[in-house]
């Protein structure tokens, strides 16, 4: 198909927006900032008129931050037109369609286009959810018919999807393709399943949040503080579900329910719940949390709000704090501990690696002082606080003894054995496992109500988020005793219970699998998950950046720990993931996972 042109202008100039809600709204203000001439399309009057009134207001923003002139703001105005007829797209050279997703109603839309645009116009779906080729086979031109999807919000939001069927043009998805790079987006190519690139990896892992928040496993506020403070994340998911809307993730969700099949993607039935009484988010007033208004993103206090230390009782005093273990992470949690004003016993298998890990803790207050984060008085004070030990036997008078050592069941019983017999009656015994039964580390001792596990992050001394992990023996002075060290230290504990994963990786790890079969398959290619997840879902790194620093062993260990718990087909570990690891190539670590890297 040929493909209007003017001579020094783009390809795709006179753009058309079908349906002016918040999405819609935004590329209009993308599309119209970028110089092309837009056709606003809407039935309501109100939406058209909210359209322009946010393009208003936008613009007005940029004049006094200094970034557009009046004059400039003027015409970018004057590109926007709204009509309440499809009649006014009969000039444009491309029809984006942002209308809720209903198959009938799209489909009415692009019958009612066929019969108004020109043959070579090109027409998108901003579908994320319904089928791009069914939408074209049933065009008068299959041709030109793709998907476009952007995200929210996009003015801001750098990724586009260019989603092509087997019957769309090259030429249309070159034209699209270029178009999304003068907007100043990433487009990434995609094929046409449900939730193509992005949100086909997003929308699983929100779906077993909202599982794991309807099973009662932990609170809405833990799940979410757990994945922004642990994972980096820009919003928890329950929230982000809220803002997409509880009905609309449904959808997507039950689509690649169908496609798939995989009981990940079968919506978990809080979701159905919520969009049949109408609590479907931001846009209601109420969803998972609740919001001053509709639309409004506020969140106000309500019967589910916890209040701050309600129900915790007393805990227990702790002045001295033993830490088991040489390695990056006890070392970090050593400096934690010390920086906070705890005196700090620091054990190795031998007192040379207990005063070799003080020495790499010497080494990262010194970096801390460079960059200003730390006085040099501060540092020397909290080094003095930590006296490195070559026995547990040196744990004798602490009242909470903290185990870091290797990511092994029978190596940790062993310790906490050991534990048993040397802490003083009273002493709270904790675990920093990632993936173990805490329960398994209780009862090795005689006193498992006194065993907790306080699962930190690395780098703990950056990392603000600890779970803290009860067994059904663990009694509520030590849980209480352990949330108020956490606050203490400056970190944020969340509460959850004793199964595989906690909260995180139980979130993290099917997400990481996912996109690992994603590749496998061959959707798509590793640098353009990376890129969608980074660029549409905000994530700081990409699926394959995270596997490759996190350690691609690691991942698998913590990948069959939780297939072996839930017995969920769709956790089993990609193939894929099991060969590199069988090759040796384990991520950064070894210079070769899934990519390359030069070795130091």
């Amino acid at each position: 198909m040929d493909l209007p042109s003017t001579s020094g202008q783009p390809a795709l100039q006179t753009i058309a927006v079908v349906g002016l809600g918040t999405m819609g709204t935004g590329i209009a203000e993308v599309l119209a900032r970028a110089g092309r001439e837009v056709v606003g399309i809407d039935i309501s009057e109100a939406a058209a008129r909210r359209a322009t009134e946010s393009l208003a207001a936008a613009t007005a923003r940029s004049v006094a931050r200094g970034e557009l002139s009046e004059e400039e703001r003027q015409a970018v105005l004057a590109r926007l037109r709204t009509f309440d007829d499809l009649e006014a797209a009969a000039d444009a050279d491309l029809v984006v369609e942002v209308v809720p997703e209903d198959y009938d109603l799209k489909h009415r839309i692009f019958t009612e286009l066929d019969a108004v645009v020109r043959p070579d116009t090109v027409l998108a779906t901003g579908t994320n959810a319904l089928s791009v080729t069914r939408l074209a086979a049933e065009s008068l031109r299959p041709e030109r018919v793709l998907g476009l999807h952007f995200f929210h919000p996009a003015p801001a939001m750098k990724l586009v999807e260019v989603v092509s069927s087997v019957l769309t043009s090259p030429t249309a998805v070159e034209a699209v393709t270029a178009l999304a790079r003068e907007l100043g987006k990433e487009p990434v190519p995609a094929g046409d399943r449900p939730g193509f690139v992005a949100d086909g990896l997003l929308f699983g892992y929100l779906n077993q949040a909202a599982a794991m928040y309807e099973s009662k496993y932990a609170s809405r506020e833990d799940i979410d503080a757990a994945m922004r403070l642990g994972c980096g994340l820009p919003m928890g998911p329950l929230a982000l579900l809220d803002m997409i809307g509880v009905d609309t993730a449904r959808t997507v969700l039950e689509a690649m329910y169908e496609a798939s099949g995989d009981r990940l993607h079968a919506p978990a039935p809080i979701l159905g719940h919520l969009a049949e009484a109408g609590l479907t988010g931001q846009k209601s007033g109420r969803g998972f949390y609740t919001y001053e208004a509709p639309g409004s993103q506020a969140v106000v206090r309500d019967a589910q709000t916890p209040l701050d230390g309600a129900g915790l009782g007393e805990g227990r005093p702790v002045s001295r704090v033993g830490v088991a273990g040489s390695g990056t992470m006890a070392g970090g949690i050593a400096q934690v501990f010390a920086q906070a004003g705890y005196e700090v016993v620091l054990a190795g298998r031998s007192l040379e690696k207990a005063e070799a890990a003080k020495a790499a803790i010497g080494k990262s207050l010194d970096r801390a002082v460079s960059k200003g984060r730390l006085t040099a008085e501060a540092a020397q004070e909290t080094l003095a606080r930590i006296a490195p030990a070559g026995s547990l036997d040196a744990f004798a008078d602490v009242d909470l003894a903290v185990e870091a050592v290797a990511e092994d069941l029978a190596v940790k019983q062993e310790l906490f054995a050991a534990l048993d017999k040397i802490c003083r009656p009273g002493a709270v015994l904790a675990t920093t496992t990632s993936s173990l039964p805490v329960i398994a580390c209780a009862r090795a001792t005689s006193r498992p109500q006194d065993v907790i596990g306080m699962h930190f992050f690395n780098p703990a001394p950056a990392m603000k988020l600890v779970e803290v992990v009860r067994t059904v023996l663990t009694s509520d002075d030590v849980h209480a005793t352990v949330r108020a060290v956490c606050t203490r230290i400056r970190k944020h504990p969340v509460d959850c219970g004793d199964r595989a994963g906690f909260i995180v990786n139980a979130l993290l790890f099917p997400y990481l699998n996912n996109a690992v079969k994603m590749v496998e398959q061959h959707y798509a290619c590793i640098d353009d998950i990376d890129a969608a997840m980074r660029l549409g879902g905000g994530y700081p790194m990409g699926p394959f950046e995270l596997l490759d620093v996190v350690g691609l062993d690691v991942s698998l260990a913590i990948e069959k720990v939780l297939h072996k718990e839930f017995r969920d087909p769709g956790l089993a570990p990609s193939p894929l993931l099991e060969h590199l690891v069988a090759a040796g190539c384990l991520g950064r670590k070894t210079g070769r996972g899934f990519r390359e890297y030069a070795r130091r």
